[in-house]
């Protein structure tokens, strides 16, 4: 079941994914992953008026494979934000195929004024954009 403090992406899987074993290659998870959180923070906050254009660098990723994706259709992304600070927030992320969570991942992410090329703090919009994304009693 999908919590409402979830965003879902449904990420179509290429034949380029594939390794040579015909899984889901383990890079390819960062990029479905990316391909998520460019959904949510580039199309959905848009349409909520937010942007995160001036910009948000990935301070860290750690991601944990539980099972092999074969080649199918799509996988299904469903990601939250475990905790928010004043200069970055972290993104949790399960990639689920077929009903089972096939991977587990987390992001620190950045914001970051491109024009300066320096780490800037969140602004009260994107804060308000990323609360409604956190479940009750995580992190910050």
């Amino acid at each position: 079941m999908t919590d409402k403090h979830r965003f879902v992406y449904d990420a179509a899987l290429r034949w380029s994914d594939m390794d040579a074993y015909g899984h889901v290659n383990n890079a390819r998870f960062l990029t479905l992953y990316e391909e998520a959180r460019v959904a949510l923070f580039f199309v959905a906050a848009r349409e909520a008026r937010v942007s995160f254009e001036r910009g948000i660098v990935i301070a860290r990723h750690e991601i944990d494979y539980l099972r092999p994706v074969d080649y199918g259709d799509a996988v299904r992304i469903e990601m939250w934000v475990a905790e928010i600070r004043a200069s970055s927030f972290t993104v949790a992320y399960e990639l689920i195929d077929d009903g089972v969570v096939a991977s587990r991942a987390r992001s620190v992410c950045v914001p970051f004024d491109l024009a300066g090329q320096r780490p800037r703090r969140l602004s009260a919009d994107e804060r308000a954009f990323l609360e409604p994304f956190r479940p009750p009693g995580d992190g910050s």
